[in-house]
């Protein structure tokens, strides 16, 4: 065992060349003497500098005594020396503490509630089915694979191992119920369903874990996105302040800034996405706070600004491929399409969702290429199909193809379904309004657009359908105003649909004088002096009758001595001209021959 520490750069070098001719074979005994005499001279080396004011005459040779001494004292020194060496460096080991390895890191940000890396979670997917199959009883590590498994086909767009983690949860669940203990199975069962479009499913699961443990932070996240898909605002709201509560750090600032953006909040959003952003440090927890503001800049209008983020993400983490397909829409905005329909072939190869496919063929479509967005739609339909067989429910998706490219009457039977189901966000919302006014229903159509903006979330799309119904409703100032917000958010929010939102705005044309565009309130009216002098010149009439002689007349009845008739078939203000009648009508009797 080599025990020698290494020489440093200096040592390396080549040694320089004596005047004196080459140095004679080195001898350790000569050495020894040299270094335990500390008056010897150097004349026999000529390597070695005289000391001053030594003497040129060499010392008598050691004697046979001193000789054993000195030889026993070096193989002393030489021992602890070794054994010192062996113990500092054990087995050729340094004190280091050991990096940890792929399984390690994914069980760490399981703990910290951050996503982990593709390479790290499918060494954990390994690392766990090797131990259950000779612990099949282990029900905690059935429940880490099964949510393992969960975060892979969500990742992954591969719905198969949806079914492989509801498996390895049931046999978790088996092994140990969750009445005794095991609440991670009820909330990778949870996640299962928030992963297959069930939020109500997830949300019967997460909630039965809170009752058994409302400081079991796990299952906060499941809750909050079970809220978001059924449009339960404040539910979300208040679980998103609880896991703050629990669990400080990157991840409750993620969800803090997914609640804001949701709301509309866009400042804060921002805010407390990039501090998120800031404070992340493994490399898929850094990529998904980068491709969170890329989404940010996006929604903004910003596609510079998007694709920079989106960038930075997959630069972080290479296995990142969302932030590929948010980089390929950014593109679009700035007309390299030739980039981004390379950058959206490349995300649907890794990672195959059908949102992604839709976006594509869109993208075909604006670009006239007819034949390859046909193309694409087919691939949408294989992915839609692929999905049911595995329980995804991508009703919205398959909707929002049927709205625009194919039968308007499937989205809306599609979308009433999700909403009896109680899903009712602000993507259904819009998604069943739009579908109605495809189908001819704007009136119906409407209500559900008009929830969807309501709901605060600055989304162009939202905003654009619900000024189109308007529109066809004959509704133009807030039409106009719809349209204006959809371009004013995000110009270029659809490759479709951005130059429609621009074409009907012109056809609007401009609000009429005094519209909108006229804020200011108006004047008060001018008092009307002719009103009072009537009202004060009554008592005068009375006092001098013979003035005004003929108005008085005027206001009485033909015949002052029947009953007053009803309120509602006498002149204004009976009740004035009921007292008087009688005194006018004996000054009349008195007048008269």
């Amino acid at each position: 065992m080599d025990v020698m520490p290494q020489q440093d750069p200096e040592s390396r070098r080549p040694p320089e060349p004596s005047p004196e001719g080459p140095r004679p074979p080195h001898d350790a005994t000569h050495d020894a003497t040299h270094d335990a005499t500390p008056g010897a001279t150097p004349g026999a080396d000529p390597y070695l500098m005289p000391a001053e004011g030594a003497t040129a005459v060499p010392p008598p040779p050691p004697t046979l005594r001193t000789t054993l001494r000195r030889a026993a004292f070096g193989a002393v020194a030489a021992g602890v020396l070794l054994a010192g060496a062996l113990v500092a460096v054990p087995d050729g080991k340094d004190d280091r503490p050991k990096e940890p390895g792929p399984v390690e890191r994914a069980e760490a940000a399981a703990t910290a509630g951050s996503p982990a890396s593709l390479s790290d979670l499918t060494a954990l997917i390994g690392d766990r089915q090797k131990w259950v199959e000779s612990h099949p009883a282990d029900a905690p590590s059935w429940a880490t694979l099964g949510s393992a498994y969960v975060e892979w086909g969500r990742r992954s767009a591969d719905a198969a191992y949806f079914g492989r983690a509801e498996e390895a949860l049931k046999r978790s669940l088996e092994a140990q119920p969750g009445e005794r203990g095991n609440g991670e199975a009820w909330v990778g069962m949870a996640a299962l369903a928030n992963a297959r479009h069930d939020f109500l499913a997830a949300k019967r699961w997460g909630e039965t874990v809170r009752k058994q443990d409302p400081k079991a932070w796990s299952v906060y996240p499941v809750l909050i996105d079970a809220y978001t898909g059924l449009g339960d605002v404040k539910a979300a709201t208040e679980a998103t302040e609880k896991f703050g509560e629990l669990r400080k750090g990157v991840p409750a600032l993620a969800r803090t800034a997914d609640l804001y953006r949701g709301q509309g909040w866009r400042e804060d959003a921002l805010a407390t996405a990039r501090e998120a952003a800031d404070r992340a440090t493994a490399p898929a927890e850094k990529a998904e706070a980068l491709h969170r503001l890329g989404e940010l800049a996006w929604e903004r209008g910003e596609p510079e600004e998007a694709v920079a983020q989106f960038e930075a993400a997959l630069r972080t983490d290479a296995g990142h491929h969302a932030s590929l397909a948010g980089k390929a829409r950014a593109l679009v905005a700035l007309d390299r399409t030739d980039e981004a329909v390379a950058a959206y072939q490349t995300a649907i190869t890794k990672l195959p969702r059908p949102a992604y496919a839709l976006e594509l063929g869109e993208l075909y479509a604006s670009l006239e290429l007819d034949g390859d967005a046909r193309s694409q739609y087919e691939k949408l339909a294989g992915l839609l199909e692929q999905a049911k067989a595995a329980g995804v429910d991508e009703s919205v998706v398959q909707a929002r193809y049927e709205s625009d490219h194919g039968d308007p009457a499937v989205a809306v039977e599609l979308l009433r379904g999700q909403w009896k189901k109680q899903h009712r966000s602000a993507a259904v919302a819009d998604a069943l309004g739009w579908a109605l006014h495809r189908a001819g229903k704007s009136e119906e159509g409407l209500k559900y657009a008009q929830q969807a903006v309501d709901t605060g979330v600055r989304n162009a799309s939202y905003a654009y359908h619900l000024g189109v119904i308007e529109r066809e409703l004959a509704q133009y100032g807030p039409a106009r105003r719809h349209l204006e917000e959809a371009l004013r958010t995000n110009p270029a929010f659809s490759p479709l649909d951005a130059p429609k939102a621009r074409e009907a705005l012109e056809t609007l044309g401009e609000p009429p004088p005094g519209g909108p565009g006229d804020m200011q309130p108006p004047p008060p009216p001018p008092p009307a002096p002719s009103q009072e002098p009537k009202r004060e010149a009554r008592p005068e009439a009375k006092q001098e009758p013979g003035r005004e002689p003929k108005p008085e007349p005027k206001r009485e009845s033909p015949k002052p001595e029947a009953p007053a008739p009803a309120p509602s078939q006498t002149a204004p203000a009976p009740s004035k001209a009921a007292p008087s009648s009688p005194a006018a009508a004996e000054a009349d009797a008195s007048k008269s021959p």
